[in-house]
């Protein structure tokens, strides 16, 4: 399945206090969905509501990224959490977020986990369906933003919450539709030239490279480019342009 449009989300409020890490206000320019940390692997509540903000001035929407309990790591470590435990965190990520976008005259569109959460709940049941119970507890209404054929897409549609798969123009893939975890060489697609293409090929074509060679199927609505890698804003204006130029219209899915 190919889209006549497609999302472009990026992950945006990843600093803390003093540090910032993602250009908000430059990619608020260029993406028309924003997965905003909310504050368990970055962020912070003054980030939080300046991000909302600007994505309300400029008519993006807002998700919420929930993670693992973990601002050391970014989020990127392996963690056991008590499905309860889980449930209860993502609910709590969610409402924190959604203050600041009632404020800022907008609300949380979307959910979509981070890091070795979002990995995670790929295969694993368990914590799939605990993150699905944090969804449902906030609110029963929202998508959830993930992997095709994940088990969280599973989870969430057997609960009855919508759905909306997700592709990286950024990030290698295995020849099962997986990403290639990052700890190995080549799973982040640095060249600005093959991301472009790449990312042009899932929207028209629903198809993708592995890093093995084979090709492998990617239906998504959305793509999301990482606003944390070098040049990120450069590289989002480019695939944006590259899709519309090819006939995609870019426009946000919810």
């Amino acid at each position: 399945m190919t889209w006549a449009s497609i999302d472009l989300n990026a992950d945006l409020g990843e600093g803390f206090g003093r540090w910032t890490l993602t250009d908000d206000e430059r990619l608020l320019s260029v993406v028309t969905s924003a997965n905003v940390a909310c504050g368990f692997h970055a962020g912070d509540a003054a980030t939080m509501r300046r991000v909302c903000e600007l994505a309300a001035e400029r008519g993006v929407r807002i998700g919420a990224q929930v993670s693992y309990r973990d601002l050391a790591g970014f989020g990127r470590r392996a963690m056991d959490v008590p499905a309860a435990e889980l449930a209860a965190e993502v609910a709590y990520q969610i409402g924190a977020l959604e203050v600041f976008a009632r404020a800022a005259g907008s609300r949380v569109s979307y959910v979509k986990p981070h890091g070795a959460l979002y990995n995670r709940v790929v295969r694993d049941e368990e914590q799939a369906a605990a993150v699905v119970d944090g969804v449902l507890i906030a609110d029963r209404t929202l998508p959830v933003l993930g992997l095709p054929g994940s088990r969280l897409h599973e989870a969430a549609a057997e609960a009855g919450l919508p759905v909306v798969a997700e592709a990286f123009g950024d990030r290698a893939y295995r020849a099962d539709g997986s990403l290639l975890p990052r700890g190995q060489e080549g799973a982040v697609v640095s060249d600005p030239d093959r991301v472009v293409e790449r990312s042009v090929a899932m929207a028209r074509s629903g198809v993708v490279t592995a890093h093995c060679g084979s090709s492998v199927a990617v239906r998504a609505r959305s793509l999301c480019l990482h606003g944390d890698t070098p040049g990120a804003v450069d590289l989002a204006r480019r695939v944006r342009e590259g899709l519309e130029t090819s006939g995609v219209r870019v426009e946000a899915f919810a």
